[in-house]
């Protein structure tokens, strides 16, 4: 059966129908248009005609911040980006977040999805870590501690998500599981982490943990705060894919059972791959919230993007009054991954809907 005929409407069938289509949506589109008339020259002359982009902070005082003062982006942007990792070994994290973001982008690709995929992951993980701690190949030792900025950041995303992606689908199996006892341990578990705020998890992470443990033992604060936003994001997870669980009609698995498949094999082959393909848009919105929380971690001590900012302009009077400038530049940078993913995610969407 053939698809529609898409209908194509010119620009001016297009405004008509879409901001101009009533008295209201006139009177609203004229009001969006003489506002965006007003902020927009003031803030194009703030950004760029009057902004100073050199790093001189003379000048940017001088120009009493009636322009934009960029230039404390190129004197702190070393900081901004690597924290207080050495100011000489910063290479190391350089290169560590080159290969985190390449593998990444290569794994993003389908023709590159594959069995050597986790093996690759778990590589690059092992390098990265060696690159930044150090202790071997003459690499002097870098306690986790020091390390911080945007490859701290990309670290603390993909791990925790690589972790509570199927620590997530196991809960919401077990949610669902005909089991009584189990079926109420993960309910249980779900509601209470779901109950409360991811500082207060990373609080109990970072500060309550190592009370409980055995004397003697001591877990590295980052391990500890991995732990936290894992537990933490398997549980937003597991009430994703428990709706696209429900959105699968309760006849496939029936028929899957007559046709003679075991349960496990129903899950794995029938109802999962349908469950993950309905909530695509909505594990992409749970990444990219958990990537924008990572910047809670700064209530440990762990100076990521963000933090690291801080950072860099707390302790320099000279370039402390430039506070907003940093921020939009780190909000950019948060702004283009979290852009990139989602638009990563409609592609995902549309390939998934033009399969068969």
């Amino acid at each position: 059966m053939s698809s529609a005929p898409l209908v194509q409407r010119s620009a001016l069938q297009w405004a008509r129908a879409e901001l101009f289509s009533g008295p209201g949506n006139t009177l609203l589109t004229l009001l969006i248009a003489a506002a965006l008339a007003w902020v927009v020259p003031k803030l194009v002359g703030w950004a760029l005609l009057h902004a100073v982009f050199r790093s001189d902070a003379l000048a940017c005082r001088a120009a009493e911040h009636a322009g934009a003062c960029w230039g404390v982006i190129a004197e702190k942007l070393r900081a901004i980006l690597f924290g207080r990792y050495p100011f000489d070994q910063q290479w190391r994290p350089l290169a560590g977040l080159l290969l985190l973001l390449a593998l990444a982008g290569t794994s993003a690709l389908p023709r590159w999805w594959g069995r050597w995929l986790l093996p690759g992951w778990l590589l690059a993980l092992v390098a990265f870590v060696l690159l930044m701690h150090g202790g071997v190949l003459g690499l002097a030792v870098v306690p986790s501690s020091r390390w911080g900025g945007l490859p701290l950041t990309l670290l603390l995303s993909l791990v925790s998500l690589a972790l509570a992606f199927p620590l997530g689908v196991l809960l919401a199996l077990a949610r669902r599981s005909p089991w009584p006892v189990l079926r109420s341990l993960a309910a249980t578990y779900i509601e209470i982490v779901r109950g409360v705020p991811m500082i207060s998890v990373l609080f109990m992470a970072s500060f309550m943990l190592p009370l409980l443990l055995p004397s003697g033992w001591q877990l590295d604060v980052l391990l500890r705060v991995l732990v936290g936003i894992t537990l933490f994001t398997a549980a937003y997870l597991a009430e994703v894919v428990r709706g696209g669980l429900q959105a699968v009609p309760a006849g496939q698995w029936l028929a899957a059972r007559a046709l003679g498949l075991e349960p496990w094999q129903v899950q794995y082959f029938i109802v999962l791959p349908q469950a993950l393909r309905a909530v695509v848009p909505a594990l992409m919105n749970s990444f990219i919230g958990t990537f924008k929380d990572t910047s809670l971690v700064v209530i440990v001590s762990l100076y990521e993007l963000t933090g690291a900012l801080t950072l860099a302009l707390g302790g320099d009077p000279t370039w402390r009054p430039f506070y907003l400038e940093g921020y939009l530049f780190v909000a950019a940078i948060y702004w283009l991954l979290c852009f990139g993913m989602s638009r990563y995610s409609r592609w995902i969407e549309a390939r998934l809907t033009a399969r068969p």
